[in-house]
C-alpha cells in the first residue's frame, strides 16, 4: 500500500546527522552561519580556520572549502545576500581584524575563499582599528541601490559605519559616520559589544510616516550592560566650497534594566507590523523582547499614506552627491562641517531668529572656526578647555568636545580621546534633541524571558521574525513565539543529549 501524500519519504537520518557532526575542526567551534538560501554553512573555530558546507540534493553536507582565516579564535561570520556574485563570506577574530572572503568556483579545492594556500590565506579586503581592536561586526547590501554597509564595534566603544558603492570593488570603502556609543572600559575588566544592522530593506511604514528617510540606516548596539539604538539623519557636508549630502547617526532609543552584560542582541526581519521588535541576551539569565514605535499625530504632521508623502530619501532636496564621492574630496584637505546642534547655538548666541530647517543642519567651514568662542559663551563653566576646541554640554548636561580645525567624515565634531573624558558617558554619544531629521522613538517591553536561568549567549530570529531562539549556559535551543495579546512564550525546546549505545 502506497504511503498518503502528507507523509515525508523515509530518510536515514542518523547517518545524516552524524556527517553534520563531523565538522572536521580540531578545536571549539565558535561561529556557524548560513546563507540566505540555508543550503551553505560556514563554520568558524578557536584556531582560527573556516569551513564551508554545501548541502546537495541528497540532504547530505559535504566539505566545500576549508582554509585558515585568522590567526586566533573566531568570534563571528556572515554571509552576504545571493544577490552579490560572487559569494562573500565576511569574518571577525579575535585579533581585532576584520576579513571579506569572495569565492571563485573555478578554483581548485583549498583556494575556492583564499587567493593563495591554506596556511597563506589572502582576504579580498581587511581592516583593522588602529586604536583598538574590532570585537563585533555587521554588514548589509540594498539590492536597489547595490551599496553595502558595514557597521564595525570596537573594544573601546567606538563605532564606524563604512559604505561601497560598486560591489565590484570590495577594497573601495568611505567612511559615512564615527561615533562612540560607550565609555572605555577599564583594563581587566570583562567586556561585550555586538552590533546588528535592521536586516529590513526599509523602516516600517509608521516610522516612515513620523518623519524616518525611506534610505535611513538604523541599527542596534550592545556596548557592556546598555542596548542603544540608531538612526541615521541627513546632513549637509561642505569642501572646497562644494555642498554634499551625507548622514549622521543619532541615539533614536535606548532600551534600559539589563542587570549584566549583553551578550547578543537581534533585530526581527519582517517590520510589516508597524513597528520593529528587537531581543538582547543577557548575563543575568533573562531574554528581553522589545517594542520599537515611532508615534505620530495623524491629525497634526499634515501627511497623506500616499507614497510621495512618507516616501523620502536622502538625495531628495537640496545638495547631492555620495559618501565615497565626498569622502575622495576631502583626502587633500580638511571638512569643515558641525552638526544641527552647534549651528542652533551659534544661531541662538548671535541672536539670529532663522528657523531650523533642511539648510540648517551643517555648517560650512567659514562658521565652524567660531564654534569655539561660541561654546565658551554659552557654558562657560563646562570644564577647562584647550587652544584648538572648546567644551559643549547636551540637553542632558553631558560634556562633549569640539574642535574647531577638524571633523569626521560624517561632517560632526570628531570623538575625542578617552584620556580626555574619564568615565561617564562618552562625549560621542549624540542623543535626540529634536534636530532636523530626528524622529523621536518609544520603547516597551514586550516580555521577559527566563526559561534559561543561566546566563544567556545568543539570541537570533528566524527569517520571518515570527520565532525567536535563545541559547544558553545550559546547552539548550528555546524556541519562543508571540502570543496574540503580543508577549512572547516558550514553544519548544531542543536539547542535543550524548547516549551510549550498546552493541546487540
Amino acid at each position: 500500500m502506497p504511503a498518503p501524500q502528507g507523509e515525508p519519504p523515509v530518510l536515514d537520518d542518523q547517518a545524516r546527522f552524524e556527517i553534520i557532526m563531523k565538522h572536521g575542526h580540531q578545536d571549539l567551534v565558535q561561529a556557524v552561519a548560513f546563507n540566505a538560501y540555508g543550503d551553505r554553512c560556514a563554520t568558524g573555530s578557536v584556531d582560527g580556520k573556516i569551513r564551508v558546507f554545501n548541502r546537495h540534493r541528497d540532504g547530505m553536507w559535504r566539505l566545500c572549502d576549508n582554509w585558515g582565516a585568522h590567526g586566533g579564535e573566531i568570534l563571528d561570520l556572515q554571509w552576504l545576500p545571493p544577490t552579490i556574485y560572487p559569494n562573500l563570506l565576511a569574518s571577525m577574530g579575535i585579533e581585532g581584524r576584520f576579513k571579506l572572503w569572495t569565492e571563485d568556483p573555478a578554483a581548485a579545492p583549498g583556494r575556492r575563499f583564499s587567493q593563495r594556500a591554506k596556511g597563506n590565506a589572502k582576504a579580498a579586503f581587511e581592516t583593522r582599528s588602529p586604536r583598538s581592536p574590532y570585537r563585533s561586526f555587521s554588514m548589509k547590501h540594498n539590492d536597489e541601490t547595490r551599496h553595502t554597509y558595514l557597521a564595525l564595534l570596537a573594544a573601546d566603544g567606538t563605532l564606524t559605519v563604512l559604505e561601497n558603492e560598486v560591489p565590484e570593488n570590495l577594497s573601495d570603502y568611505a567612511n559615512v559616520d564615527e561615533l562612540r556609543v560607550c565609555p572605555k572600559p577599564a583594563r581587566g575588566e570583562e567586556a561585550s559589544f555586538r552590533v546588528q544592522f535592521d536586516p529590513n530593506p526599509e523602516p516600517c511604514f509608521t516610522a516612515l510616516r513620523a518623519g524616518v528617510r525611506a534610505d535611513s540606516l538604523s541599527l542596534v548596539v550592545a556596548a557592556m550592560d546598555a542596548v542603544k539604538i540608531y538612526r541615521t539623519r541627513p546632513i549637509t557636508t561642505t569642501s572646497y566650497g562644494l555642498q554634499g549630502m551625507g548622514r549622521a547617526f543619532y541615539l533614536a532609543a535606548e532600551v534600559k534594566g539589563h542587570r549584566g552584560l549583553v551578550r547578543d542582541i537581534a533585530w526581527a526581519p519582517g517590520n510589516f507590523r508597524g513597528y520593529d521588535i528587537i531581543a538582547t541576551a543577557c548575563q543575568d539569565g533573562y531574554v528581553r523582547v522589545v517594542r520599537l514605535d515611532t508615534p505620530f499625530s495623524a491629525n497634526e504632521d499634515g501627511k497623506t499614506w500616499a507614497a510621495h508623502d512618507i516616501v523620502v530619501k536622502t538625495g531628495d532636496g537640496a545638495g547631492g552627491g555620495s559618501n565615497i564621492v565626498n569622502a575622495r574630496r576631502k583626502r587633500d584637505g580638511k571638512p569643515g562641517s558641525s552638526s544641527g546642534g552647534l549651528i542652533t547655538a551659534a544661531a541662538a548666541a548671535s541672536g539670529s531668529t532663522t528657523p531650523a530647517g533642511p539648510s540648517s543642519l551643517s555648517t560650512p567651514a567659514s562658521v565652524a572656526s567660531s564654534l569655539s568662542s561660541t561654546t565658551r559663551d554659552l557654558v562657560p563653566d563646562a570644564g577647562a578647555s584647550d587652544e584648538t576646541g572648546g567644551t559643549l554640554l547636551d540637553p542632558h548636561g553631558n560634556s562633549s568636545a569640539i574642535s574647531s580645525t577638524a571633523t569626521s567624515f560624517s561632517g560632526l565634531p570628531p570623538i575625542p580621546d578617552a584620556s580626555t573624558h574619564g568615565g561617564g558617558i562618552a562625549a560621542g554619544d549624540r542623543h535626540w534633541t529634536g534636530e532636523a531629521g530626528q524622529v523621536r522613538h518609544t520603547v516597551r517591553e514586550l516580555s521577559k524571558l527566563e526559561n534559561h536561568r543561566t546566563p544567556v549567549w545568543r539570541v537570533s530570529f528566524d527569517d520571518d521574525g515570527q520565532i525567536l531562539g535563545s541559547v544558553g549556559d545550559d546547552g539548550k535551543l528555546l524556541c519562543y513565539r508571540q502570543t496574540p495579546d503580543g508577549s512572547w512564550a516558550r514553544s519548544s525546546e531542543l536539547t542535543v543529549m550524548k547516549m551510549r549505545m550498546a552493541a546487540p
